[in-house]
């Protein structure tokens, strides 16, 4: 049986991109993950004040490529729930599950997907993930037909039954997922570190649930496919340049190329590159060993990509490319 594979898009805006130009590339890369009939979801995650991503608002932009596809599931890959009210929530992906029934996700993360002083411009509590645990479970009381607050219910979101998936790249979502018997999704793509020992202490301590009856672990990582070798090499090299040159830009940094250069030598540059130790470069061939050897060694059930190859045509391609992997 082949292994599910989906995508998490990171509605990346290229330098010299517009912003409409980036999300309408994402639009693209969703119909085309459809037209293949082999991946089972695409992710949009919540990021903040990041000029080269473009998914702020996230279930805006999941509403849409819900409404530009038919068979696809859509959802957040995640929403950071401690930046917003439990009720809200529900009352938005409740909203999009009315009106895509059976295609919609909601995965949650705990950090923030910002910084701390764009936090506070999100009038948020800098404390407020301390209570991620009890929100997840407010929120899933709204998305079904047993509040836990009297009194107050998510219209629209009664009864929606949305899947809700645990987000981490720590030991803290795997034990909530575990407790909760919820799906876990770990972010491997660029927090490899505990992959291993989170998904085990998830398996290890996984409790059943009305939603989900076994434990279910997405392990993450990036993919750059092409036809051939070299062409995905030397895109992997302008990938490693660009995720630089972005977490530079978290910063407050421009940096130029030459800069680019010195800095990929430096403790700096050897971090981001680090971030994606788990990398497939290939061809079909090669691509699909890598995968099978990640999935083994994350004992995923379900893996997923991000497409972090430059260029529209180049994207399409790796997804086609990507969709004959057994």
């Amino acid at each position: 049986m082949a292994t599910p594979l989906s995508i998490l898009d990171l509605a990346f805006v290229a330098p010299a991109q517009s912003t409409r130009d980036a999300l309408l590339e994402s639009v693209a890369l969703a119909q085309k993950a459809e037209e293949t009939g082999r991946f089972e979801r695409i992710w949009f995650a919540e990021h903040h004040n990041m000029r080269t991503i473009a998914s702020a608002a996230t279930s805006v932009l999941i509403g849409h490529v819900a409404s530009a596809t038919s068979t696809i599931r859509v959802g957040a890959g995640g929403v950071m729930l401690p930046n917003h009210s439990p009720l809200v929530i529900a009352e938005q992906f409740g909203t999009l599950a009315e009106l895509h029934p059976g295609r919609i996700d909601l995965g949650l993360g705990r950090a923030p997907g910002t910084d701390q002083e764009t936090l506070r411009a999100l009038r948020r509590d800098p404390r407020a993930s301390d209570h991620f645990p009890q929100d997840v479970q407010e929120l899933q009381g709204y998305l079904s037909q047993d509040t836990l607050v009297p009194g107050i219910h998510a219209y629209p979101g009664w009864g929606t039954q949305v899947p809700l998936y645990i987000l981490g790249s720590s030991l803290f979502g795997a034990q909530l997922a575990a407790a909760l018997g919820l799906p876990y999704s770990f972010a491997s793509h660029f927090a490899p570190d505990a992959l291993e020992q989170a998904v085990q202490v998830y398996r290890d301590r996984f409790q059943p649930s009305e939603q989900l009856a076994e434990p279910y672990v997405i392990a993450a990582l990036n993919v750059i496919a092409a036809d051939d070798t070299a062409t995905a090499e030397e895109q992997a090299r302008l990938v490693r340049r660009q995720r630089l040159r972005t977490m530079a830009g978290r910063r407050g940094t421009e940096l130029t190329e030459e800069q680019v250069d010195e800095a990929m030598g430096t403790a700096f540059g050897q971090q981001v590159q680090h971030m994606m130790r788990w990398t497939a470069v290939g061809d079909g061939a090669e691509v699909a060993r890598y995968l099978a050897e990640f999935r083994d060694h994350a004992q995923a059930d379900e893996l997923m990509v991000t497409n972090a190859t430059q260029g529209l045509d180049a994207r399409l391609r790796a997804l086609e490319i990507i969709a004959t992997v057994p």
